[in-house]
Parts: C-alpha cells; sequence; structure tokens
C-alpha cells in the first residue's frame, strides 16, 4: 500500500462517516415530530405511517442512480451534490402545514438517505480488500444521524420552533458540502467509470452477489430504518410516552445499531460476514417474537429493543463486508446502489404494515411475527447460501 494512501484513509474515512450522518439527520426529519403532525393535523395511524415511511421511498430507490453516478463523478463531488440538494426539501419541510405538502416534500426529502451509496464505494476505494469490512462498518455508523435526530430534533422543535430547526439543519448540511468539496479526495486509487450508466446497471444485476445481498440488506437494514423511523409513534400509542421521551428511547435505539455496525465489519474481517449474518438473524427473530407478548416498558421492553438494534446494525455491517468480498471494485458504486435500494426498500413498507395492523387490530403482535418469520426466513438462506471459506480469514464464498 503507497504511503499516499495509507495517509489519506482516516481523514477521508472521518469525512465520509460525518457527510453521512449529517445526511442522515435531515432524513428523518419527520419520523420523531410524527405524534405531533398527527395530534396538529388530525391523522389515522395509517396517515402517519405513510408521512413517516414517504422520504424512505426516494432515499431507497434513488440509491441506484446515485450509486451509478458515485462510480463516474466520485465521492467527494457527490456528497458536496447531495448535501447541497438535501437543503432544498429541508426547508420547505418545516415551512409547510398541510398533510399533503408535507408528504411532497417529505418524497423529496429522502434525497439526503442516498448519500449511503456515495460513501460505500468511496470509502472501499482507500482501503485494502482484507481492511474493508473495517472501512464499511466505521462508515456505517454514520446512520448514527438517525440517533442525532431523534434525540436532537423534537428539543430543538420545543425550543426554537419547527421553522429554525430546519433552518439550522439546512446550514449544517450548506458546511458540510463546503467541507467536503475543500478538504475530502478521491482515493489514489480510484478510477472514474466511463461506461454507461445502463450496461453498468445490467452487469450489476446479472451478478448473484447483488442479489443475494439486497434480500440480506433489505432485512438487517430495512429493519433498522422502519424502528427508527416509526418506533417514535409506536411507544406513544402503546406505552403513552411524550415526543421527546419516545424520542430519548428512538435516539437509545439508534445508538445502539449503530455501535454494532462497525462491529459488524470487524467481526466479518476475522470471522467471516456469514456468521456475522447467522448471530444477526437468529437475534432478530427472537427479540421480534418476545416483543410480540407486548412486554412492559423499559425492562424487558426497552432492553429487547436494544438488543435488536445491536443484532441488525451487526447485520448491516455484516452484508456490506460480503459486498466488498464478492464484487469488484469497479463495480461496488452500482452494485452499493442496488443493494442500498433494497434495504431502503425494506425500511419502506413495516411501518406502512404496522400503522395498518395498528388500526385494524390496536396492537403490533401481527408486525412483530411477520418481522421475526422475515428474520427467519433470512438466517436460512444464508445458512444454506453461504459458507466461511476460513474460520480466521473470514472469507465469505457465494455458493
Amino acid at each position: 500500500m503507497s504511503d499516499e494512501l495509507r495517509k489519506g484513509q482516516a481523514v477521508n474515512l472521518a469525512l465520509a462517516t460525518a457527510a453521512f450522518a449529517i445526511t442522515f439527520w435531515a432524513w428523518n426529519l419527520i419520523g420523531p415530530l410524527a405524534g405531533s403532525y398527527s395530534r396538529q393535523l388530525g391523522l389515522s395511524p395509517t396517515q402517519t405511517s405513510l408521512l413517516v415511511a414517504i422520504p424512505v421511498l426516494v432515499g431507497s430507490l434513488g440509491r441506484i442512480p446515485i450509486g451509478m453516478l458515485a462510480d463516474r463523478l466520485g465521492g467527494r463531488l457527490m456528497f458536496a451534490i447531495v448535501c447541497a440538494v438535501t437543503i432544498v426539501p429541508v426547508l420547505f419541510v418545516g415551512w409547510v402545514d398541510s398533510y399533503g405538502w408535507l408528504l411532497f416534500w417529505g418524497f423529496l426529502l429522502g434525497v439526503g438517505g442516498t448519500s449511503f451509496a456515495v460513501g460505500i464505494p468511496f470509502v472501499n476505494a482507500w482501503y485494502a480488500p482484507e481492511r474493508r469490512g473495517f472501512a464499511t462498518g466505521v462508515f456505517g455508523a454514520g446512520m448514527g444521524g438517525t440517533a442525532l435526530s431523534a434525540f436532537l430534533t423534537p428539543r430543538l422543535v420545543e425550543s426554537a420552533g419547527r421553522m429554525q430547526t430546519h433552518v439550522m439543519m439546512a446550514a449544517a448540511l450548506a458546511v458540510m458540502a463546503v467541507v467536503m468539496l475543500l478538504f475530502s479526495r478521491n482515493s489514489p486509487a480510484w478510477k472514474p467509470s466511463t461506461a454507461p450508466a445502463l450496461p453498468r446497471m445490467r452487469e450489476a444485476v446479472k451478478i448473484k452477489a447483488t442479489w443475494q445481498c439486497a434480500f440480506l440488506y433489505a432485512v438487517a437494514f430495512g429493519g433498522f430504518v422502519a424502528f427508527s423511523t416509526y418506533l417514535p409513534a409506536l411507544l406513544q400509542n402503546v406505552y403513552g410516552f411524550s415526543q421527546t421521551g419516545a424520542g430519548l428511547r428512538d435516539a437509545g435505539f439508534s445508538i445502539a445499531a449503530v455501535a454494532a455496525r462497525p462491529l459488524g465489519g470487524v467481526l466479518s474481517d476475522k470471522v467471516g460476514p456469514a456468521r456475522v449474518l447467522l448471530v444477526s438473524f437468529a437475534g432478530t427473530a427472537v427479540m421480534a417474537l418476545v416483543l410480540a407478548f407486548d412486554p412492559p416498558p423499559e425492562i424487558p421492553a426497552g432492553a429487547c429493543f436494544v438488543l435488536m438494534a445491536l443484532f441488525l446494525g451487526l447485520g448491516t455491517g455484516g452484508v456490506f463486508a460480503l459486498v466488498a468480498r464478492l464484487v469488484e471494485p469497479s463495480r461496488v458504486g452500482t452494485v452499493t446502489g442496488l443493494v442500498g435500494a433494497a434495504g431502503g426498500l425494506g425500511g419502506y413498507f413495516p411501518p406502512l404494515v404496522m400503522g395498518v395492523v395498528y388500526s385494524a387490530t390496536g396492537a403490533y403482535v401481527i408486525g412483530y411475527v411477520l418481522l421475526a418469520a422475515t428474520a427467519l426466513a433470512a438466517l436460512l438462506y444464508t445458512r444454506k447460501a453461504f459458507t466461511s471459506a476460513s474460520t480466521t480469514g473470514g472469507g465469505a464464498v457465494a455458493r
């Protein structure tokens, strides 16, 4: 490894992680305020779940073209573009007061969630293959932006007002865009892809690992996104917490998942991504079944949510360690866009299902059982499709 490559690793990984955190905070501005939107606009549980889920849609599907653009233009420029473009919906979400306009601007707010497809190829290019699990795991900790949003957004709105809070968020995005342009740089090992976008997309779709990792990420990251966005509403509905109280607990959930993600990447480097994923999905299934019995708050319910977050975080780190092992570097951006889109879509539908289930039954039991069944299916698929090539090297080989 060249000295130039080694010297640039830490600073560019740190900057990418910070940009990811800021854009993810913006992406999750609506979820922590779901309770107040519901009360102010007289929304049903189904309407509230749609409002919470709508940014996830663009944040998911938008990762496909953004991933391809990252392959062509590089992460430095694309991070700045995503930060700058996200400013517009952030400001309008803070200004409008009708359900229809909130849905419209919330839909566009999803642009912030596409930054993931920029960061994965950006940090991958700075690290050797045997260290990419670590790199993508640390970068993935930027999803702690959802924890920042859950903890700080309700408090900022209470103290400064909704519009002022969104203006502060827009200013942070502007600063981050400038910082990325001035201080980050693309890896010397990175080369822009000059192939047309559609052929690259077709090639990525033909790679078996794309579909394998897309399914696994839809369960792991989708589960995280679904709970991090919908948990405040769930906690208020079931346990009667205040908006700030629910936000505090949602922040705890997100922090647990964020802390576990780099651990999942590091463990994948050591024992193999498949083993990490098996633990992740088994733990998620068990916690979902426990929560289906509607346990009392804090202990055991709070502990179960935190443990579920830890298991899901391990899984998100494990999946992209798997991507780094199975996909050649020149295609990582495009594959990441597809896998990331699947993960985001995995987080789009559960809040809608939970809202419908709660409206129909007054409880979330069916939703938890569906989550347990999905996690079990992912576990069985992982066990069938992958095997650890080495207990020390952590290789994963597709069957």
